[in-house]
């Protein structure tokens, strides 16, 4: 009975085709001629033709019900339409929280062979953030929180406000999806690309399902976290 009433209360599709078409503000996803509105009643139009493709792709994906978990881009792309203009302040400051214990400041103090594995693939993404960010890291080794310099997190919390709204709110949904301000910029600016910086996210996981084996509803949680961080790449390359 459960699902059947999951199955009701999904929207079904309720359109034939969908494409882009450059607008005054843009470029609108249209589905049969018109464009989607937001909860907020605003229409689906993106500032770039390929962001409002990657958008219009998950439209056009949809079968049977439109179901928005499978629409990561369309999802965020609503977050800045109805919400980031009037939220950039606290965007900005997310961004600042997560470089205050980012993932790849944390080293593990065993076994050796992570420890290595860290070493070599955080600590040259940790350095261009230095080189090319003005970004200085404090490196913490265990768990203990190890506080970062003022400094680095105004000048994170500024890099981040600087941003347009929709690299704004990338910025900040990469930075939760990774656990990691410095990979949230990395993927940004084209130093990194999506797999990597999800691949860099999960290297303690990793190192974990190589020793104990694979947990399926871990596995399924991660495979969903990957197909957001290739969005987030496409994302960001849309925005260049």
């Amino acid at each position: 009975m459960a699902r059947h009433n999951d199955s009701v209360e999904r929207p079904r599709r309720f359109y034939a085709h969908v494409d882009v078409a450059p607008v005054e503000a843009g470029f609108a996803v249209r589905l049969d001629g018109r464009a989607p509105k937001s909860p907020e009643g605003r229409l689906l139009v993106l500032p770039t033709q390929a962001l409002a493709e990657l958008s219009a792709e998950e439209w056009a994906s949809q079968q049977q019900y439109v179901l928005p978990p499978t629409m990561p881009a369309t999802r965020l792309a609503w977050t800045v339409i109805d919400r980031t203009a009037g939220a950039r302040a606290g965007l900005a400051a997310e961004v600042a929280r997560f470089a205050g214990s980012d993932l790849l400041c944390y080293f593990a103090e065993g076994p050796d062979q992570l420890v290595r594995r860290q070493a070599e693939q955080w600590g040259p993404v940790v350095e261009w953030a230095g080189r090319e960010l003005g970004l200085s890291f404090h490196r913490a080794q265990g768990i203990l929180h190890r506080p970062q310099p003022e400094a680095t997190l105004q000048r994170v919390e500024a890099l981040a406000a600087e941003a347009d709204d929709y690299t704004l709110t990338g910025l900040a949904f990469g930075a939760a999806l990774f656990g990691s301000a410095i990979l949230a910029f990395a993927l940004q600016r084209g130093h990194v690309d999506a797999k990597k910086a999800f691949d860099l996210s999960r290297l303690d996981e990793t190192y974990q399902e190589e020793t104990w084996g694979v947990d399926a509803e871990a596995a399924e949680r991660a495979e969903a976290m990957a197909i957001e961080a290739q969005m987030l790449g496409r994302w960001f390359a849309a925005l260049r």
